[in-house]
């Protein structure tokens, strides 16, 4: 287990690496930072499997730097170390594997360290699409793909099912607690009646798998030793999933394999569970977002330094229709237009973004934009 220790109090890392030491022989620490900007360049080089991260620093808030780590590096596992009390914490525990309070105990740190453990087995083990899987696909709505068949939408009874099944999925290799489920889908529903909607809803999930003839490898499971249900996948693979595990296999980006990087880019063709707009999966909508955007920035800068304009172009425009209300996208295609002379294309990416940003947001549009675009269409006059 390679682990990087991330605190700008030189003594609370050399405390946390001590008890990290103590308590197993398979921890290796490759480096520990007491500058946060250094963290990225070297989370780049030491590729760990977990960074433990102190939230509050001076330079930069441990979270917003926790999404940037897992930008830089795809499936990187972060765990938080804060001093702050158990009701802050509940807020930070969504944007990371773990976390613990300072002055670290081992029995939490034991805990900590088996959910890594587990975590990583996990990743190791999960199934991968082989040509002769099927594919669970979340990229925009859940569909079932099944090996040498387009994917089809299925139909379900009820939103609830739908939504039950979307988080079983979401938490596909746990058990889910029957009281979680009853207060996320039914919580002013009187506990006896919710319980009924419950089993009602599993009834039509496993209807609706039959129904798309995935039933034989994707089941539920109903726990043994707690009340919950599990959902099984059996050799099928997540999409989300399999698509971060081929992103995290690319090499640095070059002229030889640009062609690859955009192949599995390209393989994001929405958000996660995109068309349901479910609170609880708004984190790892949001990672994956940000993750598939830095590629995709990086991949466009690639083809602009290597004067294959009209790649980055098709890049910018892959990102403004998935992420419409970033303006980053109008900008950098009203500036390759420009080099490739084409006015038109300079004129539509402005109306477009006064069109998405300013009026149907509300948002005003930056001061270098419109400086820019100003300095443009006086230099353009004839």
């Amino acid at each position: 287990m390679k682990i990087i220790l991330v605190d700008d109090e030189p003594l609370a890392l050399f405390r946390l690496r001590r008890a990290l030491e103590r308590e197993s022989e398979e921890v290796d620490i490759a480096a520990e930072y007491t500058d946060p900007n250094e963290v990225a360049a070297g989370v780049m080089e030491h590729r760990p499997d977990v960074v433990f991260l102190d939230i509050h620093m001076p330079e930069i808030d441990g979270l917003k730097l926790g999404r940037r780590l897992q930008a830089v590096v795809p499936g990187i596992e972060i765990v938080f170390v804060t001093g702050y009390d158990r009701y802050a914490v509940k807020a930070f525990e969504l944007y990371a594997l773990d976390y613990v309070m300072k002055p670290v105990q081992p029995d939490r740190l034991r805990q900590t360290l088996q959910r890594v453990e587990e975590k990583l087995r996990i990743k190791k083990a999960r199934p991968m699409p082989d040509g002769h899987s099927p594919i669970i696909r979340c990229f925009g709505q859940i569909r079932f793909q099944l090996p040498g068949r387009e994917a089809q939408l299925a139909k379900w009874r009820t939103s609830k099912a739908l939504e039950l099944f979307s988080y079983l999925l979401h938490h596909w290799n746990r058990m889910v607690n029957r009281g979680t489920l009853l207060e996320l889908l039914w919580p002013e529903v009187e506990a006896a009646k919710a319980a009924q909607h419950l089993y009602t809803a599993i009834y039509h999930i496993r209807q609706t798998l039959r129904a798309c003839k995935i039933d034989g490898v994707v089941s539920i499971r109903v726990g043994e030793l707690e009340a919950g249900y599990r959902l099984d996948i059996g050799s099928a693979c997540v999409e989300s999933e399999a698509w971060e595990h081929r992103l995290r296999q690319l090499d640095a980006l070059t002229g030889d394999n640009a062609a690859e990087h955009e192949s599995v880019l390209s393989a994001y063709t929405g958000d996660y569970l995109g068309d349901h707009d479910y609170l609880w999966a708004e984190h790892e909508r949001e990672r994956l977002r940000v993750l598939w955007q830095h590629q995709m920035k990086k991949l466009g800068e690639f083809y602009e330094q290597t004067n294959l304009f009209a790649k980055a172009v098709e890049v910018h425009r892959s990102l403004q229709d998935i992420c419409p209300e970033n303006e980053d996208s109008y900008f950098s295609l009203m500036k390759l237009y420009d080099m490739l002379n084409h006015r038109g294309g300079v004129e539509e990416q402005y109306w477009l973004l006064l069109e998405k940003v300013e009026k149907e947001q509300e948002l005003p549009i930056s001061e270098e934009i419109v400086n820019w675009y100003e300095r443009w269409k006086s230099e353009k006059v004839v």
